[in-house]
C-alpha cells in the first residue's frame, strides 16, 4: 500500500463527509539520543514513529484529528473525526476561515545526506563517544568529559483535496563534547564544535566524520585545564570580533528572546 493510496482514502472520505478542503500528512520520525560522561555510557535512546494527520475546513472551520495507525479503518475513522471537529468548531467560530488560492504542488526534497545516519549502529556511536571521553580524561587537570550524539530523520508525505503531493525527507545529525577542569573553588570549561551542545546540521552521518571529534579532543582538554593560569580579559572599549557560535549566541539572547510571542504580548 502506498502513502499515497492511504492519503485517498482519507481525502475521499472527509469529501463524502462535507469538507470543502483537506489535506493528510503522513510522518515517519525517527531519532537516536545517545551521550556519554567520564567514560561511561550515560543516556542512550532510539525512538521511531509513524501516523497520520488529517486537517479539514467544513462549514468555515477547521477540524483536525491524528491517529498511529495506517489501516484503511483507522484512516477512515481518523477523517470522520476531523469533520466532526471542524463541525463542532463552526458552531463557535468568530471569522469564518478563507484559504488564499494557491496553485497545486508537486514536488520531492531532501536534505543533503551521502552516508544515513541509521546505517551506523548505536554500538558503533557509542564507541567513538567513549574515545573522545578518553582522549579527554587523558590530559592532566581534566576532572569530568561529557559527549553527546543525536540524529534524526524526519519524513513527510503532504497531500491536498487541491491536488498538491508534497514529499519530504529531512536528516538532522550533530554531535560534541565537552571537558571540565575543577581547580579549588574554580570551574573552566571547553567545549568542541561550539558552546551549546555541539554541531547540528540538516546533514547525513558524514558531519560526524567531517568533524573530526577524536582528533579535537585533547587539544581541548588541554585549553580547559589552561584557563585556569589565563590573564583575565582586559577591560576597557573597543571593538571585538565574534566569531560565528558567539554572535549566534549573541543574536539569540539579546534579540531572539525579545521578540518572543509572549514577550511581545506582554504575558
Amino acid at each position: 500500500m502506498t502513502m499515497k493510496q492511504i492519503a485517498d482514502w482519507a481525502l475521499d472520505t472527509a469529501s463524502k463527509r462535507g469538507a470543502g478542503y483537506a489535506d493528510v500528512r503522513i510522518v515517519d520520525d525517527r531519532q537516536r539520543a545517545l551521550a556519554t560522561k567520564n567514560g561511561k555510557v550515560g543516556h542512550a535512546a532510539s525512538s521511531e514513529s509513524l501516523g497520520i494527520g488529517v486537517r479539514v475546513l467544513v462549514d468555515d472551520s477547521w477540524g483536525f484529528a491524528s491517529a498511529d495507525d495506517l489501516s484503511r479503518e483507522a484512516v477512515d475513522r481518523t477523517a470522520v473525526q476531523a469533520v466532526e471537529i471542524a463541525r463542532a468548531s463552526a458552531r463557535v467560530k468568530e471569522h469564518p476561515v478563507r484559504l488564499a488560492p494557491e496553485p497545486a504542488v508537486k514536488v520531492e526534497w531532501a536534505t543533503p545526506c551521502r552516508i544515513d545516519p541509521f546505517s551506523t549502529s548505536i554500538e558503533q556511536n557509542l564507541d567513538l563517544l567513549l574515545r573522545i571521553d578518553a582522549e579527554l580524561l587523558g590530559v592532566t587537570g581534566v576532572t569530568l568529559a561529557e559527549s553527546s550524539m543525536r540524529l534524526g530523520r524526519y519524513e513527510q508525505w503532504f497531500y491536498s483535496s487541491e491536488g498538491s503531493d508534497i514529499h519530504q525527507t529531512r536528516y538532522i545529525t550533530g554531535a560534541g563534547f565537552a571537558a571540565f577542569a575543577f581547580a579549588g573553588s574554580e570551574i573552566q570549561k571547553r567545549s568542541y564544535p561550539n558552546s551549546f551542545g555541539g554541531q547540528y546540521q540538516n546533514r547525513g552521518y558524514e558531519l560526524i566524520e567531517e568533524l573530526k571529534l577524536v582528533e579535537n579532543a585533547r587539544r581541548i582538554g588541554e585549553q580547559a585545564v589552561a584557563l585556569h593560569k589565563a590573564d583575565r580579559c582586559p577591560e576597557g572599549r573597543g571593538a571585538i570580533v565574534l566569531d560565528s557560535s558567539q554572535l549566534g549566541l549573541q543574536i539569540h539572547e539579546s534579540i531572539g528572546h525579545p521578540i518572543e510571542l509572549d514577550r511581545v504580548l506582554g504575558m
